[in-house]
């Protein structure tokens, strides 16, 4: 019996097929042709909270992002949720912050190192166990 032999692939001809929603035309219209300096200071861990419900003028993605935002989510989550690049996600985040749709919240930090004094304390109770 002898093996089956192997078939070499040939480079395709066609081009490749274009991705829904990486469309920059739609994009520049989703973002608007507006001034793009006045955009919110956003960080990708920023968290975003809905504090109305969308009007109904909003344009769907602005609906959606709002309810999306019915819990705390950061930014970066709300750009994969909606498949949408960083800067559109801001730029539509601008709009709605400064209609007091949402609200932005800086992200918790914590510090770098825990105090001294609850360290020992935590030894402390376990060198009693």
């Amino acid at each position: 019996m002898t093996p089956p032999q192997r078939r070499r692939r040939h480079p395709r001809t066609e081009p490749p097929p274009k991705q829904v929603g990486k469309n920059p035309q739609r994009l520049y219209v989703l973002t608007g042709a507006g001034d793009q300096a006045q955009r919110a200071e956003l960080d990708l861990v920023t968290l975003i909270v809905a504090r109305a419900d969308p009007p109904p003028s909003a344009q769907p993605e602005q609906a959606a992002l709002v309810r999306l935002c019915a819990t705390p989510l950061s930014v970066a989550e709300i750009s994969a949720y909606l498949n949408l690049p960083y800067s559109v996600v801001t730029v539509l985040l601008t709009e709605l912050l400064t209609a007091e749709l949402v609200q932005a919240r800086a992200p918790i930090v914590r510090q770098a190192l825990p105090d001294r004094s609850l360290l020992e304390a935590v030894m402390h109770g376990l060198q009693k166990l």
